[in-house]
């Protein structure tokens, strides 16, 4: 039997994406919506303008929203700079004002893609890497989650039931034991895991949770156009011999997954009157579909992380 999400499971809850314009975020703000939220998607790109982006692409937060909406939930989107504290401040005010509360707070803002450098860059020592950049993926990765949390979470506070996600790059287990490209980008991902357990130990006494959430191997749009696929044909980039002049994938792409299988983790989560067994863990996507039964948007369950 095919699964299918639940139109109403999160209806009247109001969401905030903090990094909904592209990757993850989307297919988070995406996830929550089918389940029927009512999502803020924030990021720096949009119709507007790519105001401070580190990135010269073409999603827009407003693209984001409309994705809400069209799958059931209501998408809203606000251009905000989430290390600009003094923006921060005025999403909460707006927030509050708009909508008085917040049920989910997804932290997922990062940018840092490209800083962290080509793969034949990873691995050296970190003076031999820029430092300027090195300092800027921790502000992305790192600064931008303690700013949005600091302005947002006393709107999640005020009553029980609140969920805090942070959204990073390996589980705490996985990155205890293997080493993360470079200092900088291992600091960063190891740092929103353990955001996720610092976090809960403050919001526990509130009623509310916390947990860090990882994808696995994610066909962003960003790793879709890495490997000249589209998210129609992406088993092509494991063919052998490709004649168009992209790179063909390692074999461990065959586990990738969309960035809305992350997102239906997360929106199960929020829906879970149990979600405190969560609180202050570290859990990947796959895990989460084998606990809640979801599948990605092909019926697969693919987890990227039972071969490391």
């Amino acid at each position: 039997m095919t699964w299918t999400p639940d139109p109403n499971a999160l209806r009247g809850r109001l969401a905030v994406v903090a990094g909904a314009t592209r990757g993850a975020g989307r297919g988070i703000a995406a996830g929550l919506g089918e389940a029927g939220a009512t999502v803020i998607c924030t990021g720096r790109s949009s119709v507007s303008g790519n105001r401070d982006s580190d990135y010269q692409r073409p999603e827009t937060i407003e693209e984001t929203a409309e994705l809400v909406s069209t799958l059931g939930g209501v998408g809203i989107a606000m251009q905000v700079d989430h290390l600009d504290i003094a923006q921060v401040r005025e999403l909460a005010r707006r927030i509050a004002t708009e909508h008085g509360h917040i049920d989910i707070l997804v932290n997922d803002i990062w940018g840092a893609e490209i800083l962290k450098g080509p793969p034949p860059t990873w691995g050296r020592p970190m003076w031999q890497h820029d430092l300027d950049d090195g300092l800027r993926i921790l502000r992305l990765g790192i600064d931008t989650h303690l700013i949005t949390s600091h302005c947002l979470l006393p709107l999640l506070v005020d009553r029980p039931g609140g969920l805090l996600v942070e959204i990073t790059d390996g589980t705490s287990e996985f990155n205890l034991e293997n080493y993360r490209l470079s200092v900088f980008y291992d600091l960063a991902k190891v740092a929103g895991n353990r955001l996720a357990f610092s976090h809960g130990h403050e919001l526990s006494p509130f009623g509310a949770t916390a947990v860090a959430v990882t994808p696995g191997w994610l066909r962003s749009e960003m790793m879709l156009d890495n490997y000249g696929v589209t998210e129609a044909n992406w088993r092509c980039a494991l063919e052998p011999a490709r004649a168009d002049g992209y790179p063909m994938a390692p074999p461990g792409f065959a586990e990738s997954e969309t960035p809305r299988f992350v997102g239906r983790g997360v929106a199960a989560i929020a829906a879970d009157v149990e979600k405190a067994r969560w609180n202050q863990r570290s859990v990947s996507s796959a895990e989460l579909a084998r606990q809640y039964g979801f599948t990605d948007l092909d019926g697969r369950v693919p987890d990227a992380w039972s071969p490391l």
